[in-house]
């Protein structure tokens, strides 16, 4: 993911930060995960996969 592109990306529902993570960005805010299918992001609220504790357990530090 290029990383100019990561930066200027937020999450439609909080405008908080993305993370980049295995072809999803993720929001640890509203605890979803958008998935990133052959280089297309999909932001859609609806269609967006809830975190799960292993999920957010594993987050990264930063």
């Amino acid at each position: 993911m290029n990383k100019a592109l990561l930066n200027m990306l937020v999450c439609p529902i909080c405008k908080g930060n993305l993370e980049y993570r295995a072809e999803e960005l993720i929001c640890y805010i509203d605890k979803l995960a958008f998935s990133i299918e052959n280089s297309v992001i999909n932001i859609n609220q609806e269609q967006a996969r809830e975190l799960t504790l292993e999920d957010i357990k594993n987050r990264p530090f930063k």
